[in-house]
């Protein structure tokens, strides 16, 4: 279950258990990506600022690839699933990052919006399945120690808020559009 805020946008309940927090926040942090994202063309998903060759389009990809990764491979052990099985990561390690030019804005949240929803189906797994005590399945911590499904969550979560930085940067260069929360009325295609 998710919280909605005033907006009607997701948000972690003031005083919510574990498990509704960490989900909260992520959907949180889900949300206000999305909303980053919203509203471009091909030419906002490719601009950069200063120096940085980062994108919100590379973004959008990274963290399409990020979501597989985490709820497929790290958490259940599954194979993350097309595109990224079949890219030779030892030989192109960037290749979310450098591919996403190539591809149109709509691929690009088509492709996060499935991952999403990956991610959102494979939770309600790990719920009805032991919930977030559970060992992971999949890879191990640097100290061969097994994770669970909680650490893996956390981390995601901060995986969101870091690019949430970037992307509010490349953002304000493209529109001037600032800030945390959308304006009222704003609604997102990735929200459950």
């Amino acid at each position: 279950m998710t919280y909605l805020d005033e907006l009607g946008l997701p948000d972690p309940p003031i005083a919510g258990d574990e498990i509704l927090t960490l989900l909260g926040a992520l959907e949180r942090e889900r949300a206000t990506f999305a909303w980053k994202c919203s509203g471009l063309d091909e030419a906002g998903y490719r601009a950069t600022v200063g120096a940085s060759t980062l994108t919100l389009g590379a973004l959008l990809k990274h963290l399409a690839l990020v979501e597989d990764d985490y709820f497929s491979h790290r958490m259940e052990g599954r194979s993350p699933g097309k595109p990224w099985e079949d890219v030779d990561w030892d030989a192109d390690p960037d290749w979310e990052w450098r591919t996403a030019a190539d591809d149109p804005p709509e691929e690009l949240l088509a492709l996060w919006e499935a991952a999403v929803a990956r991610s959102r189906a494979t939770t309600d797994r790990i719920l009805a399945d032991g919930g977030f005590d559970r060992p992971a399945a999949g890879a191990g911590g640097d100290d061969g120690e097994t994770p669970n499904i909680r650490r893996f969550l956390v981390d995601l979560i901060e995986e969101y808020s870091r690019h949430l930085g970037h992307a509010d940067l490349i953002r304000e260069s493209i529109d001037g559009v600032v800030g945390e929360d959308p304006p009222p009325g704003t609604t997102f295609a990735a929200l459950r």
